[in-house]
């Protein structure tokens, strides 16, 4: 079975580099001083926290007593959360950072990608910006990190947003395929330095419920912070070293007020997942849009960031 998984792998990265030729395809690491011109634009910072230098926004009014921390999804980046900040910083300060082995931070000092490793790092952040607690808010596997940090960390979390999160065991009906190719680790040093960006569009386009929202630029950020130098390695260590369902059985005891979000269309992480968060937090409630995928805060921030004002006010 492992040696047909590898085979499937290798034969798919044959056909990508067959549609675009090896040297388009080449792309080896980018240093992270050649990124941030462009992806670290004003109002970026960058913060010493565990031994890194993290790449974060701190928005909207310092005297907010609750606010709000956003955690992106595996390969995504803050800059995932534009449309949610453009709406709440006006009322409510709002920090978003590129997570371990992602964006602009790129990997850990010890190579270490676990759950707590990541929950840790989140408290971390909140202890140098001087926040004792906040509404914690995520996406994907930076779902799963939002709850854990509510289940390790339960004095620091008021509220959870939950949109399309990992954590539990589950069965995808398609994964992208910059994904299926990085938890093969005999292709690791293939994809260290060759990237075709039609396979990062081929990923990105998996992910969202209407393809044809998706612009030139976008798949730019995935791809070229996909190529920040360490990022491709730490991809693959994520995926050995964090999976989904392996803490499942402390969900039930989250009690924090909690929105859940999900994407109709979601096809990596389906949507009877977001009954299980709904069945196993008490009180929690759930927001479904039947028609976007599994970024549907980035793919329709609007309406999305409508269902977390409306929780907010409401607690």
């Amino acid at each position: 079975m492992k040696a047909l998984k590898i085979a499937g792998g290798v034969l798919a990265l044959v056909v990508a580099l067959a549609g675009v030729g090896v040297v388009t395809a080449w792309a080896p690491d980018r240093a992270p001083e050649t990124l941030t011109a462009r992806w670290a634009q004003a109002p970026s910072q960058f913060v010493a926290v565990d031994g890194m230098q993290v790449h974060l926004r701190d928005e909207g009014p310092r005297e907010d007593p609750q606010p709000i921390v956003l955690l992106h999804g595996t390969s995504a980046s803050l800059h995932t959360w534009d449309g949610w900040v453009a709406a709440l910083k006006d009322k409510r300060r709002v920090i978003r950072v590129d997570m371990p082995g992602f964006g602009l931070t790129g990997p850990t000092p010890d190579g270490q990608y676990t759950l707590p490793v990541y929950t840790h790092f989140v408290v971390a952040v909140m202890d140098r910006l001087g926040v004792k607690q906040a509404v914690i808010a995520g996406n994907s596997f930076g779902g799963n990190i939002a709850w854990k940090t509510a289940v390790d960390y339960p004095d620091r979390v008021s509220k959870l947003v939950l949109v399309d999160a990992a954590g539990y065991a589950y069965q995808s009906k398609s994964i992208p395929l910059a994904f299926k190719l990085a938890q093969i680790p005999a292709l690791r040093p293939v994809m260290s330095k060759l990237l075709p960006r039609r396979m990062i569009e081929s990923s990105v386009s998996n992910v969202y419920g209407d393809p044809s929202k998706i612009t030139p630029e976008l798949i730019d950020r995935y791809y070229e912070l996909t190529l920040r130098a360490g990022n491709r390695d730490a991809l693959v260590q994520r995926f050995v070293q964090s999976k989904s369902g392996e803490s499942e059985d402390q969900i039930k005891t989250i009690t924090k007020p909690t929105l859940i979000i999900w994407g109709g269309q979601d096809h990596l992480i389906p949507p009877d997942n977001a009954d299980k968060f709904q069945r196993d937090i008490q009180g929690s409630r759930l927001a479904v849009f039947d028609a976007l995928g599994h970024v549907p805060h980035e793919e329709d921030p609007a309406s999305t960031v409508a269902a977390v004002l409306t929780f907010l006010d409401q607690h």
